[in-house]
């Protein structure tokens, strides 16, 4: 029987977003129907495989979205979101295949099923894209996605501390405004698409905060001031609100994590 670490090592290593859309699917159909094995004998690969374009740019060198509500900024928005769902494939198979062993089976269960959810997504925006006349890969992205990944390839606690507790909360902060916008600017499909993926990261965001305090009653540590530890530790930017403390919440993440970590960062401002 096919070892699951296998199956995600593929994943990985697909450049093509199709062929990876495709690899994605098949590996959680496979789990689900009992034909991979709960086996982790595989490594996975320091850096995913990478299509030809989009070209990477750093965050200084990605050009202007242009005029707000404007078509060209659209299409620039799902673009760049497109890109961050692709990655998220990655990040998802990525922690079954590197930290699968140090939990229990329900830890494969829920990761893959996040896998699937980010392939759809990515697989959503690319039409939607295309609807409009464009498509995954006609405008630059940013090159920093996988870094978090990189910076916590060592520890599950911090890739769940960063991942899917900083970088995918956060999505939940600005998602519910860019629906807003969407919808002023008369564009319904893409609002429908970020809503549904807004509803699917609450469920994200639960199994990060889920599976980080299962690590860390393992060891009976406060999971509130370890993540904050980590977060300090691996994460590059700025824990920041405005928050959206009712998805938040409703995701397990509650303000005694990262209160702390906001007042923080809103001192160092006022000085």
């Amino acid at each position: 029987m096919t070892p699951v670490a296998a199956a995600c090592r593929d994943v990985l290593l697909h450049a093509d977003p199709y062929a990876k859309v495709k690899a994605a699917r098949a590996a959680v159909r496979e789990w689900r129907r009992g034909r991979l094995s709960h086996d982790f004998g595989v490594a996975m690969p320091d850096e995913p495989g990478r299509p030809e374009h989009p070209e990477l740019l750093p965050p200084n060198r990605m050009p202007r979205r242009g005029r707000a509500g404007s078509e060209r900024s659209r299409i620039a928005l799902l673009h760049a979101l497109a890109h961050i769902e692709f990655v998220a494939i990655d990040l998802a198979f990525d922690m079954v295949g590197r930290f699968g062993r140090q939990f229990p089976r329900e830890f494969t269960d829920d990761w893959l099923s996040v896998g699937a959810d980010e392939a759809m997504h990515f697989a959503l925006l690319d039409r939607r894209l295309r609807a409009l006349g464009s498509w995954y890969g006609a405008l630059p992205a940013h090159a920093g996605l996988w870094e978090a990944a990189n910076g916590t390839a060592h520890d599950a606690r911090a890739r769940l501390a960063v991942v899917p507790m900083v970088l995918e909360a956060r999505g939940l902060d600005v998602t519910p405004e860019t629906v807003e916008r969407m919808q002023g600017s008369g564009d319904e499909p893409s609002a429908r698409i970020l809503q549904r993926i807004y509803t699917d990261e609450i469920r994200h965001v639960g199994f990060g905060t889920k599976w980080f305090e299962f690590s860390c009653e393992s060891d009976r540590i406060m999971p509130e001031t370890e993540w904050r530890m980590l977060v300090a530790r691996y994460f590059r930017g700025i824990v920041k609100p405005p928050f959206n403390d009712s998805a938040r919440s409703r995701a397990g993440l509650t303000r005694e994590y990262y209160a702390p970590l906001a007042n923080f960062a809103k001192n160092r401002q006022d000085f």
